[in-house]
Order: structure tokens, then C-alpha cells, then sequence
């Protein structure tokens, strides 16, 4: 499991720093694992793409400004749950949207014929968006707020997974965010 200090990095280091790492889902039986392959930067105040463009606290977006490495997540289209991670510092709302994963063959249940359907069916999952991510590992808004570093429900871990390239480009769906839109702070792994 990644310490507290490992998240204490603005957002743009954190984005990098987080592909490869295996983010961690603990449920009762079981436990989904996921390699992380897309993020994006999220970068506070000045950055309009931002939920806390302009030093904005609203209910939704206090969790930003709590020490690094707590998880925050929202609703989008009203249905779909996204999963950041707060970086930086506790009072600097910055955040690293997890944007897409590859399944790893983790996931266990109790039940050894269920635990064989449920890993196939989950390895041959696409998370290749925050919306399906979240479906796939169970992530919801009851998570919201919680340390990454105490492996209690989730949490990400380093298993040593290197040799993989980085590409960026420009971060999704923030065509709202002016200026901000085209910068590349979408970060993936590249073979």
C-alpha cells in the first residue's frame, strides 16, 4: 500500500506518478483489482477545468481541500461515479482524475466456481472511463472522503510494474474550461 507522503506532490507529478500502481477495492469475500493506465490533472484554483476553479467550496467540492491522498468522488450526468485522488496539500484543492484501469486476475470470492465466472467476466471488462471504472471496482459516493492509505475499502498499492512509456494529451469532455481545455494534463500509459 502507498504511504500518506507519496500523495503529498501536486497534481500534475501525482497523474504520472499513479499509472502502473494497482488500485485496490476490498469487499466482504472478495477483492477487485485494477491496473491504473489513464489519469488527469486536476489543478485548483486557477485552473478552469477544475471543480475548484476560483477557490470554490460548495458540499461537493470540501473533500478537494483535505490532505493529499484522501479519495474524491462525484455524480456526473447524474449516474455516473468518478473516482479522484487529492494531491497536494490539505488546503490546495488540486485532484487526479482516475480516468481508465486494466483489470488484474485479483479478484476472489469465497465461492470458488462464482469466484472463477466473476473473475472472467471482470477480466474481460473495458474501464476505459471513470463512469465504467467505478461500475466495475464498486466505487460509489459512500467512499468519498476516505484515506487511501489505511487499506480499508480501497486503496492503491506499487507492485513493482515498470517499462511502460507515458504519452498525454488533452484532458475529456472539459470543452466548458476555455483556455484550459486544450492543455495536456491527461496522462496514459503507452506501450
Amino acid at each position: 500500500m502507498l504511504p500518506e507522503t507519496f500523495y503529498s506532490t501536486d497534481a500534475l507529478d501525482l497523474s504520472r506518478k499513479l499509472l502502473g500502481k494497482l488500485l485496490v477495492r476490498k469487499l466482504p469475500g472478495s477483492e477487485i483489482v485494477c491496473r491504473i493506465t489513464e489519469t488527469e490533472a486536476y489543478m485548483g484554483v486557477t485552473d478552469k477545468g477544475c471543480h475548484a476553479y476560483g477557490g470554490k467550496i460548495t458540499q461537493r467540492t470540501r473533500t478537494m481541500y483535505l490532505p493529499s491522498g484522501h479519495t474524491y468522488i462525484y455524480l456526473i450526468y447524474g449516474m455516473y461515479n468518478c473516482l479522484n485522488v487529492v494531491a497536494n496539500v490539505e488546503g490546495v484543492p488540486e485532484a487526479v482524475l482516475i480516468r481508465g484501469a486494466e483489470p488484474v486476475g485479483d479478484h476472489r470470492t469465497d465461492e470458488a466456481d462464482e469466484a472463477d465466472e466473476a473473475d472472467e467476466a471482470f477480466m474481460s471488462m473495458k474501464l476505459d472511463g471513470p463512469g465504467k471504472l467505478c461500475r466495475a471496482m464498486k466505487i460509489d459516493r459512500s467512499l468519498n472522503a476516505l484515506p487511501l492509505y489505511t487499506g480499508e475499502e480501497l486503496y492503491i498499492s506499487d507492485d513493482g510494474y515498470n517499462g511502460f512509456d507515458i504519452s498525454s494529451g488533452p484532458r475529456i469532455n472539459i470543452g466548458y474550461a476555455q483556455e484550459y481545455k486544450d492543455i495536456p494534463w491527461r496522462f496514459f500509459i503507452s506501450r
